[in-house]
């Protein structure tokens, strides 16, 4: 099979080998764009909607030509066909992509711009990575997503970001505009986001520990301290899983996710399940983050093996006893409590396997009068160690 990405120019755009490799295809498959693009006439076949690589697959053995846009694996299709195949099966034959073009066309240099595919994914994907100085380009569904995308940008707080508009880069009717005031958009459609005139404190901090009134709770959420502890323990790495037992507001998942982490939450009330689903859209993570319904340890053995389990309400000796054999060796474990019979729970862990035991005594300067007094937050102990 022939992978064979395609331009906005068409036929003129290939490469001898891209030619080749097309003119050999007894079949032709494609985006109805791409085939007329391609002028594959009766070898073209158009994808079905929704969209199948059944189809493609069925003709396994044969000389198929599969059209993608620009690069196959840059938001491109060509991850989810070779997947299924074997890599003598298949063969690549990339265009400069949409992103390449509009760096190009820009002068930007492409390592040091965030590329992100908005095609099919929520704007909300741009808040943990849109800051000042940032340079965002990324794909979007159709024309009329440059006036939804404006909307958005205005509405959390990226009004200032110079935004320009790039339509059908690489072909005859390319066109680049700055500004999201256009009603009369082509597809396919990038934008450029550069956020140069942002204010200083636009987007979100990158340490751990996010203001707590940047998440919806009832109250149940692990405060801004002890949050910044909790996930300097847990040690979040791209990649890894955390389960989050208990997870009141989700706080802690959240944190893990824009760390790059994937997180499952685990939580009995379904108010807070759905305060955690909602936080998990606003920040953009709800493609990292899952939410279970439960009350641990049910549900648990569903679940994709951790490299972090973090215990918000300290659990019972129960929880402990069941959740011990689950977890792999090298697993972190992290658990917060704030009551006398918790704390008894933790240190029998502490005795039992070791690791480090830490209590967190915090205060905070409030009014006292016509002065000012300390007051106390209920003390915390931590439980950490490494299966």
């Amino acid at each position: 099979m022939s992978i064979i990405g395609l331009g906005e120019d068409g036929l003129a755009g290939l490469s001898g080998a891209s030619r080749a490799a097309l003119d050999g295809a007894e079949i032709v498959f494609g985006a109805p764009r791409h085939l007329e693009l391609a002028q594959a006439e009766a070898r073209g076949q158009a994808w079905p909607v929704p969209f199948d690589l059944s189809p493609l697959l069925a003709r396994r053995g044969t000389r198929v030509a599969m059209l993608v846009s620009g690069d196959p694996f840059w938001f491109g299709a060509g991850g989810s066909i070779t997947v299924h195949l074997s890599p003598a099966e298949w063969r690549a034959y990339p265009v400069a992509g949409t992103v390449s073009l509009v760096a190009a066309r820009l002068g930007w240099r492409l390592e040091e711009v965030i590329c992100l595919g908005l095609h099919a994914a929520p704007f909300a994907r741009l808040r943990p990575v849109l800051a000042r100085g940032v340079r965002v380009i990324c794909t979007l569904r159709d024309g009329a997503a440059v006036a939804e995308l404006g909307a958005w940008l205005d509405d959390n707080g990226f009004a200032a970001t110079r935004v320009t508009v790039c339509e059908a880069l690489g072909g005859p009717r390319e066109r680049l505009r700055a500004g999201t005031a256009w009603d009369d958009v082509a597809a396919p459609v990038a934008v450029a986001l550069d956020g140069a005139d942002l204010p200083l404190d636009a987007g979100l901090p990158r340490a751990s520990g996010l203001p707590d009134d940047l998440f919806r709770h009832d109250g149940q959420i692990t405060k801004r301290p002890v949050r910044a502890l909790t996930l300097s323990a847990l040690a979040p790495r791209p990649g890894q899983v955390l389960w989050d037992i208990g997870g009141g507001s989700g706080s802690i998942s959240v944190e893990w996710c824009l760390a790059g982490g994937v997180a499952h939450c685990i939580e009995a009330k379904a108010s807070r399940a759905a305060n955690i689903r909602a936080n998990a859209d606003a920040f953009g993570v709800a493609h990292r983050l899952s939410v279970i319904t439960a009350q641990a340890p049910d549900g648990l053995d569903s679940l994709p093996s951790p490299d972090a389990v973090f215990i918000g309400g300290g659990g019972d000796t129960s929880l402990y006893e069941a959740l011990w054999p689950l977890l792999p060796v090298g697993c972190r474990i992290v658990a917060n409590g704030v009551t006398l019979e918790t704390e008894a729970v933790l240190a029998q862990c502490h005795a039992r396997h070791g690791g480090h035991l830490l209590r967190v005594d915090l205060a905070e300067a409030t009014s006292l009068g016509g002065f000012r007094g300390w007051t106390a937050a209920r003390p915390v102990v931590q439980w950490s160690v490494t299966r």
